[in-house]
């Protein structure tokens, strides 16, 4: 008689989330409860956030940026996009960096990093971060709608989220904690195709299917 053993499961990707403002706890909150280690930075010291993130996201772990971004697997933006230029980009060199960041003039002011035209923003933190493979998604969801449009797998009204990225691996590994934390999702082949969820794309700020989303991103 033959047996086999089982493989042993992967364990889940440590993701460090970089701000802590409103984005970052509700994202932290919802990675965390879909099982994820989580560590959270803003731009001091962790104990100025830690008392805060005891209520809105208890299992995340408060860091220094250095810190959680040494340690983690995935490492997500979601700080004020005027902060960006002040990262080291030697610190995010062989990581997967989610960015959820948006260029809006009208609340944000012109920023000169990002008044390009020609490019996406993710195409610029890209630029910014070329030791990094950058992913864009969760840019075009509500902060605040995070928690609540989450939905299990197979719902008809599951809501879905893009994934652009130029690295099919990192984007694959994107959509599966997407998926994991309650959405579904459509990849969009290139960072350049994530043009399409910024402000004024057809997708931004819309809670669609899947096969909706497609057909918008598509068009």
């Amino acid at each position: 008689m033959t047996t086999h053993t089982p493989p042993t499961p992967e364990p889940p990707p440590h993701i460090a989330v970089l701000g802590a403002g409103h984005t970052g706890p509700a994202l932290a909150k919802v990675l965390t409860e879909a099982g994820y280690p989580v560590s959270i930075a803003a731009s001091g010291d962790p104990e100025k956030i830690a008392l805060i993130m005891s209520f809105l996201a208890p299992d995340a772990k408060p860091r220094w940026a250095a810190d959680a971004i040494e340690e983690a697997d995935v490492v997500i933006l979601a700080l004020p996009l005027h902060r960006f230029a002040d990262l080291d980009p030697a610190r995010f060199a062989g990581k997967i960096v989610i960015d959820t960041m948006n260029y809006w003039p009208p609340t944000d002011g012109v920023q000169a990093l990002f008044d390009n035209p020609s490019l996406g923003s993710s195409e610029i933190v890209q630029a910014h971060l070329p030791g990094a493979t950058i992913v864009k998604t969760l840019n075009h969801i509500g902060y605040h709608e995070l928690d609540e449009s989450r939905r299990p797998a197979g719902s008809p009204r599951r809501r879905s989220l893009g994934v652009a990225g130029d690295d099919p691996a990192a984007a694959a590994l994107t959509a599966a904690i997407l998926d994991r934390v309650g959405y579904d999702t459509v990849t969009l082949p290139t960072l350049a195709a994530g043009r399409a969820l910024q402000p004024g794309g057809p997708v931004f700020g819309a809670d669609l299917t899947r096969d909706r989303f497609d057909q918008e991103v598509s068009s």
